[in-house]
């Protein structure tokens, strides 16, 4: 009881003095992992008037336009899945590299791409990248930071993808001004060049302090902590925490231990699907939970098709309705950063219920614009304005908190040794609730109105915040380890954080 009583004062100690300073080399370190979503944001971007183009010269119809939008997603389920159990053999790093080298080949065949064929291959690739990149920066991110600042070290690759998705939207704009045959295939293919400088540039980066461990390496594990720590009480007692997580002694000094149980991710899948404990599953399905509810409200429909709903608006010009689509990426890269800095201040679930409540009004108010224009015999000025307005707001309340919180939360609940390949079942939901709206949207609208879809949309946003509001606690300001306690059986779904800063583990 003293030795527990010490050890929290101890921490209590640590944390007031030092983890309320955000230290600059983690930081860095998040930035450079988190450009890989840089060049995720800026494929999806991009591809929405890239798509344009792409139909127009290669005499394509809606369904090989869905299926092109769409296969990326189905590609990055199957990437995520790998990507989890590769991480957990390679390590943090080697995986970020193996995801930009996968990006670099994609988008050489896209910008390449002489027919729908070798387009799609060059999409099916990319999207595997896509599914390494999603599922490898929050965790890598998450596991280098400190409580006091993981949220927003944990959401930058968010960040970043809204960024590289302003990005891409900017590119159409500047490269659409070119002859067709060449502006699309540009628009693809300089993502290459970013793919091969951060390939080469990771290879600076530290790997994951956990991971080393993991794997006994416990020499290169407090190198690492030293770094990414205030001070060496602090690094010290992180460095505790991880061994005691991982099963190693407290009082194990040596530089590299060989650990009797599995390292390499063996026997996660059977822990996390077939003989889960009841934390496990709960934990399970508040990650599932959240990546499926993100896709579900609509996002990937006003991403990808955001000139299509322009122009069902009433924007008839290509620059217009590209021009107009440079204001969501605006908006969405604005609000993200926004959300980096309230995530660990204001807390998970307070942002959560804001974002999916404005989300709720964006939806149905963008559906009755969208509705009366449909039935209009001429313009409506009115409806136009609303409808782009209606947007924008969509898009600021979901970044504001639906989106990144989706996976600075699924991230930071997994135990350490279920962490990665937990997460790649997260990102596998993602991918295909992304897939399945990029693949289907056209075929809705077409079936119910696109006013009607986005009803839809507003519909299953009201059951994603009963959801939330049951099955998700507060976690800011505990420690990796803290969270998964509030998980266990006495744990209430709706228990909220006290605000806090614990010590990392």
């Amino acid at each position: 009881m003293e030795k527990t009583m010490a050890g929290n004062a101890f921490a209590g100690e640590v944390s007031g003095e030092t983890q309320n300073k955000l230290n600059k080399y983690s930081l860095a370190c998040a930035i450079i992992a988190s450009i890989i979503s840089i060049i995720f944001g800026y494929d999806t971007g991009v591809m929405s008037g890239a798509m344009i183009f792409i139909k127009d010269e290669l005499n394509i119809d809606d369904v090989k336009v869905e299926v092109l939008a769409g296969i990326l997603n189905l590609c990055a389920l199957v990437g995520s899945l790998v990507a989890g159990r590769t991480s957990d053999i390679i390590g943090r790093r080697y995986t970020i590299v193996s995801a930009s080298l996968i990006f670099m080949v994609g988008a050489i065949l896209m910008g390449y791409g002489p027919n729908y064929a070798v387009l799609m291959i060059g999409r099916c690739i990319t999207g595997i990248g896509v599914g390494f990149a999603l599922m490898i920066a929050p965790v890598y991110s998450a596991e280098i930071s400190s409580p006091s600042y993981r949220g927003f070290l944990t959401s930058l690759p968010e960040f970043c993808i809204s960024f590289g998705i302003l990005t891409g939207y900017v590119s159409n704009y500047c490269f659409g001004k070119m002859a067709v045959k060449i502006g699309w295939r540009m628009m693809l293919g300089i993502a290459a060049i970013p793919s091969l400088v951060l390939a080469l540039g990771i290879l600076k980066m530290p790997e994951s302090p956990r991971w080393l461990v993991m794997q006994g390496r416990l020499k290169e594990a407090r190198d690492v902590l030293a770094k990414v720590s205030n001070s060496e009480e602090e690094a010290a007692m992180r460095f505790r925490d991880i061994k005691l997580a991982v099963g190693i002694p407290e009082g194990c000094e040596e530089d590299v231990v060989k650990l009797n149980k599995d390292t390499h991710g063996e026997g996660v899948w059977r822990e996390l699907l077939i003989t889960p404990t009841p934390s496990v599953r709960w934990i399970l399905v508040a990650a599932v939970g959240l990546h499926f509810f993100e896709h579900s409200t609509g996002i990937e429909a006003v991403i990808l098709y955001s000139p299509r709903i322009f122009k069902k608006a009433g924007i008839a010009s290509k620059d217009k309705l590209l021009l107009a689509t440079v204001g969501v990426g605006v908006i969405k890269t604005l609000f993200i950063l926004v959300a980096t800095f309230l995530l660990d201040r204001v807390g998970r679930r307070r942002l959560l219920f804001t974002s999916t409540i404005g989300i709720t009004i964006s939806l149905s108010s963008l559906g009755f614009a969208l509705t009366m224009v449909e039935h209009s015999n001429g313009e409506l000025f009115w409806a136009l304005i609303l409808s782009i307005c209606s947007v924008y707001m969509y898009v600021a309340f979901f970044s504001i908190g639906m989106a990144p919180i989706t996976w600075v939360y699924s991230t930071e609940i997994f135990p350490l040794k279920l962490r990665a390949q937990g997460t790649s079942i997260g990102v596998a939901v993602n991918r295909t609730m992304n897939a399945v709206v990029s693949m289907s949207f056209i075929s809705i609208y077409g079936a119910i109105t696109i006013g009607g879809t986005f009803f839809m949309f507003a519909g299953i946003s009201i059951i994603a915040l009963i959801f939330f509001y049951f099955f998700l606690p507060e976690t800011k300001g505990k420690s990796l380890e803290e969270i998964e306690m509030l998980f266990g059986k006495n744990a209430e779904p709706s228990a909220k954080g006290d605000g806090r800063e614990k010590d990392d583990v």
